[in-house]
């Protein structure tokens, strides 16, 4: 199977599970972080601290190319989707077949989206 059709995968198959603020598991919880990290395998080193609000990219940008992923110009299934939904606010996202799924705060669980990301997107990350 495709890399990137399994990460999508291991993403869907986690739609459901509850949000917790900085959650790494399916047991106890995800945040968009976890659910990233999860997707790709728990194969990523994962950022020790954060806050629900930073507006800082380039230390996201940072961790991401120290989780061993690349900037791509174009996102494709099983990317990582870098966006912005508020002026403090930075957001991990998984690109699905015709949406994409994350980790939803104010819905307190992790969903699958359909359709183009409602926040501007920052950036497209592609596991090497």
């Amino acid at each position: 199977m495709d890399k990137g059709v399994s990460i999508a995968a291991a993403a869907r198959d986690l739609v459901g599970v509850r949000f917790r603020l900085q959650g790494r598991s399916a047991a106890s919880g995800l945040d968009c972080v976890g659910l990233a990290a999860l997707a790709l395998g728990g194969a990523v080193v994962l950022p020790p601290h954060y806050g629900l609000r930073s507006g800082n990219v380039g230390l996201a940008e940072r961790w991401l190319a120290a989780a061993g992923l690349r900037a791509v110009d174009l996102g494709a299934v099983g990317d990582l989707v870098l966006v912005r939904p508020g002026p403090l606010q930075l957001h991990l996202m998984v690109k699905v077949e015709g949406g994409h799924v994350h980790a939803h705060a104010g819905l307190r669980r992790v969903v699958e989206m359909p359709g183009a990301s409602p926040w501007p997107v920052i950036g497209h990350w592609r596991m090497i």
